[in-house]
């Protein structure tokens, strides 16, 4: 008797899924995630320090769909230098009954969109309900998916964004100006772009970029860019004054923004108020008064993948798409 693996590439994944389906998807993830229906041990980390580049291994076990999965990503910055994009992702998904693979598909997409639906999820609960300005810093795949996000979360008007990278800049606007009918508005400096409602940082930086001085109250940060031990986007006396939401503990402690501000005693672990699916289970309040700053530590977790795969491969099968491979 034998057993086949569904194979779905990079073009069939983006195909089967879109922001508007994906969110739900990975909102109830986090609940799971709050009610502790999930098995999901911290990433693991293989660093590659003569390429300048790690590969990751996430897996992650859900009870109320009753699906398992692995991701293997990894992270590469001088990988556009030999034409590969920096961050490329495989997803393994399972059967919980038998173990038996039952999809293999590009990961990388699928790491795009659930990572800007975490950041829709968080902002649904932390953000001032009249946030309509959004800041970006950092203008690469992810910037692009969590403004499609926070455009289904919030009423968003006006985006305000900053690259290093003049071209980046100039791609990002007439791309998403065309895609959403926004208002996309470069500014000079990081400084500029934090007067904003939401502010988004997508960066790859290991110094603070974003200072304390420059946040006002009510705004809520979706904080995306440190996922490694070392990285590190916000001044710690923003994580100071602020209520800091974390999708995992155990993770973030270690490989998310509040990393190096625990690791040198400026933060502590106790100074995080929540876990994001304690919110979306209702076990703690979101955002609790218009004036309070929220800050939004997203890592990736490898329940997002898992959930957001499963969507997927059920999509895939309900249009028959995909190719199927023997395996014995």
């Amino acid at each position: 008797m034998g057993h086949k693996i569904l194979w779905l590439n990079k073009k069939e994944v983006e195909g089967l899924v879109d922001m508007k389906s994906i969110l739900p998807v990975v909102e109830d993830a986090f609940k799971e995630h709050g009610m502790n229906k999930v098995q999901m041990p911290p990433k693991m980390y293989l660093n590659f320090y003569k390429h300048n580049g790690d590969l990751r291994a996430m897996p992650g076990f859900l009870e109320g769909p009753d699906i398992a999965g692995l991701k293997l990503v990894n992270v590469h910055p001088d990988n556009p230098k030999r034409g590969l994009p920096t961050v490329m992702a495989v997803m393994i998904l399972n059967s919980t009954q038998t173990g038996a693979p039952l999809a293999i598909m590009d990961g990388t997409a699928l790491t795009d969109l659930r990572t800007g639906a975490a950041g829709g999820v968080a902002a649904k609960y932390l953000s001032r309900d009249d946030s309509k300005v959004v800041g970006l810093i950092g203008l690469g795949k992810q910037a692009r998916t969590q403004l499609e996000a926070l455009m289904i979360v919030r009423d968003i008007k006006e985006v305000k964004i900053y690259d290093r990278s003049t071209e980046s800049t100039r791609v990002f606007k007439k791309d998403m100006e065309k895609a959403t009918g926004l208002t996309i508005i470069p500014e000079p400096n990081a400084h500029e772009v934090c007067d904003c409602d939401i502010l988004v940082t997508t960066t790859p930086v290991r110094t603070p970029i974003v200072e304390a001085g420059w946040i006002k109250k009510g705004t809520h940060i979706n904080a995306i860019g440190a996922d490694a031990k070392g990285k590190e986007e916000l001044d710690p006396m923003i994580l100071k004054q602020a209520k800091v939401v974390v999708d995992a503990i155990a993770q973030a402690s270690h490989s998310g923004e509040v990393n190096v501000p625990i690791s040198n005693g400026i933060f502590s672990i106790e100074d995080i108020y929540a876990e994001l699916g304690q919110i979306v289970s209702a076990q703690k309040p979101g955002r609790e008064n218009e004036s309070e700053i929220t800050v939004f530590d997203s890592t990736g977790l490898s329940i997002q993948d898992v959930a957001a795969a499963y969507l997927i491969y059920n999509n895939a099968l309900d249009n028959n798409i995909g190719i199927e491979l023997e395996m014995f």
